[in-house]
């Protein structure tokens, strides 16, 4: 089942009030939102991307009594938009990275975002999918031109065995999630957010796995627009942002649902 397209934006004519302490967290963290609001302005998402529509949701919006607003990232090439993040990391490797190629462990959108990307600039790239991957998702990355190794039976095991590749032939790891650059990537989403929604805009709903995306969501947000919130949504069976919170560190949960499998992560990214 996928889970992470599209984003949900929520705007109504109400009146939303500052957070108390919200201007103090920004002023702090301002040095850290800028250099991402540069790697976001800078992206290079546009060579394969698309800008995707932010188009109103009636019956939602009439059930709600708001209006509610649906980033369609469903309509990327790979259908959801890992492909941003993961062509953004790629199109910054030096050419000694690129020559060595690329690997990564997923079994998911990541995995044809990854594909696609690699494609368009010419690198080799080996995705490791479980063997108990579902056959049109082999055949997705296949067709997108990565070769795919099927290894373990659980995302565990695939992700072991690509560090051990990294090791043996020396290709480069592409994190699905926690790495600046593919954070960055991502983020691109919230500039069109803002771009194609200027005016009253209360808050942006945004699923979280292991949180790249609302990583570079809230970055670029939060720069320019503060008063907006940005709220993470969980399946309550695979919580690692809520845990980490809660907890004021990154922790490990002891097991994840997999009804929602595009955001079952056990733990948060280092970089969100």
């Amino acid at each position: 089942m996928r889970c992470k397209a599209p984003s949900f934006v929520w705007s109504s004519s109400g009146t939303q009030g500052r957070l108390p302490g919200l201007a103090r967290f920004v002023s702090d963290a301002a040095p850290m939102l800028e250099q991402y609001v540069k790697k976001i302005l800078t992206s290079r998402v546009y060579d394969v991307a698309i800008e995707t529509p932010l188009q109103g949701a009636r019956q939602l919006s009439e059930r709600l009594n708001n209006q509610v607003l649906l980033k369609r990232e469903d309509l990327q090439p790979v259908f959801s938009f890992k492909i941003r993040g993961a062509y953004n990391k790629l199109a910054q490797l030096s050419a000694e990275e690129t020559a060595r190629g690329v690997v990564t462990a997923s079994a998911g959108n990541h995995a044809q975002g990854l594909a696609l990307a690699a494609r368009e600039l010419g690198i080799l790239a080996t995705i490791v999918m479980p063997r108990t991957t579902p056959e049109i998702k082999v055949e997705g990355v296949r067709s997108r031109g990565a070769t795919v190794v099927l290894h373990g039976d659980s995302f565990p095991e695939a992700l072991a065995y690509s560090l051990k590749l990294v090791d043996e032939q020396g290709f480069v790891y592409i994190h699905p999630y926690d790495d600046p650059d593919t954070i960055a990537g991502q983020g691109t989403v919230a500039m069109e957010i803002l771009r194609q929604q200027p005016g009253q805009l209360d808050a942006i709903f945004v699923p979280v796995g292991g949180g790249g995306l609302i990583a570079g969501i809230a970055a670029y947000v939060k720069y320019l627009r503060p008063e907006i919130r940005v709220i993470g949504v969980e399946p309550d069976d695979s919580n690692c942002l809520q845990a980490a919170m809660a907890a004021g560190e990154r922790v490990v949960l002891s097991q994840v649902g997999l009804f929602a499998d595009g955001v079952a992560v056990a733990q948060i990214g280092y970089h969100t």
